[in-house]
């Protein structure tokens, strides 16, 4: 059987590529509006971020997201990232990689 390939992204916070499955799409519309992607298919220009908690605070300090969307990011916005990565993270923990 072939081997199926497994699409790779940049993590914008660790600079390091991963499995797309392992990250999740922040994106920016025309308005600049931001939102999460979990599906990975809205319009706009997107930045993907590991499922790490504290990668995301560490974002948020820095200021990586701003920089490279062009958007201004509210702190409501940086919650609820934290809350669905800190989700994310616990799912794939508890039922395996699927």
């Amino acid at each position: 059987m072939k081997k199926r390939k497994i699409p790779m992204r940049k993590d914008l916070l660790t600079n390091t590529m991963k499995p797309k499955k392992e990250l999740v799409r922040i994106v920016v519309d025309k308005d600049k509006n931001v939102t999460v992607d979990p599906t990975g298919k809205e319009p706009g220009r997107g930045a993907y971020v590991s499922l790490d908690p504290s990668k995301i605070q560490f974002a948020k300090d820095k200021g990586l997201l701003e920089r490279s969307l062009g958007a201004k990011i509210s702190d409501s916005f940086y919650e609820e990232l934290y809350s669905y990565v800190d989700h994310q993270k616990a799912r794939k923990e508890l039922f395996g990689d699927k």
